[in-house]
């Protein structure tokens, strides 16, 4: 987990130090919560609706849901965990970077070390949607766990704490972050960034509390 100094010139300080850690099996959905998943949410518990709901390019059913804060997402997965009798969540920084990798280590990102702006379909991408919003979930490539979007479209909401140096402490198997914080982490990519595309394991953070056109989610599930 992390990226070591000098393997990529835009890695992070809070990426470090790189550190082997163990999860427990999980499983995490192929794609985003997308616009229509949301909206079944909204209406069986008459929470309020994302405040972009109206803007033509982030409506869309197949969309990811955007703006929406942390504590919605953590209702979004309590509500389907009431529905189905499963434990869905929010996953953690760790299980996120797991998954994102797809089963290839020590590379850049869920294809390899490609700079993004090389892959033969990332101009058309850009073109066709990431210039007003994000694109329909399920664009591109599966990385090798057949997961969709996982470092391109919107920030994912995390369940942690975020805190920059927590990899210097961090427990070897099932780290669930610092204890508390005033932001909470997130991981991925973004349609609003000038490169599309994040590392698996470039970190970021927002207060949970905030509404960002380009921050969504989607679930994990523990296996029973």
């Amino acid at each position: 987990m992390g990226c070591a100094a000098g393997l990529d010139p835009l890695s992070q300080d809070s990426e470090r130090p790189v550190h082997r850690v163990w999860v427990d099996q999980f499983l995490l959905a192929v794609y985003q919560v997308t616009n229509a998943d949301y909206a079944r949410f909204v209406q069986s518990t008459g929470c309020p609706a994302p405040p972009f709901t109206r803007d033509p390019n982030l409506n869309h059913p197949q969309q990811p849901v955007v703006a929406v804060s942390w504590h919605e997402a953590i209702a979004y997965c309590e509500w389907l965990a009431g529905g189905t009798g499963k434990k869905f969540r929010l996953p953690s920084e760790t299980e996120w970077e797991r998954a994102a990798r797809g089963g290839r280590e020590g590379e850049l990102y869920p294809w390899g070390d490609t700079p993004p702006q090389a892959l033969p379909d990332y101009a058309a991408r850009c073109a066709a949607y990431w210039k007003a919003g994000p694109e329909p979930v399920g664009g591109g490539n599966a990385n090798g766990y057949g997961l969709y979007n996982m470092c391109d479209n919107v920030h994912e909401w995390c369940s942690d704490w975020y805190s920059p140096d927590y990899y210097a402490i961090s427990p070897e198997r099932n780290p669930r972050g610092p204890e508390n914080g005033a932001r909470r982490a997130s991981r991925g990519g973004s349609w609003r960034h000038h490169i599309k595309m994040s590392r698996c394991a470039a970190r970021s953070s927002i207060p949970p509390e905030f509404h960002y056109t380009d921050y969504g989610f989607r679930v994990a599930c523990d296996v029973l």
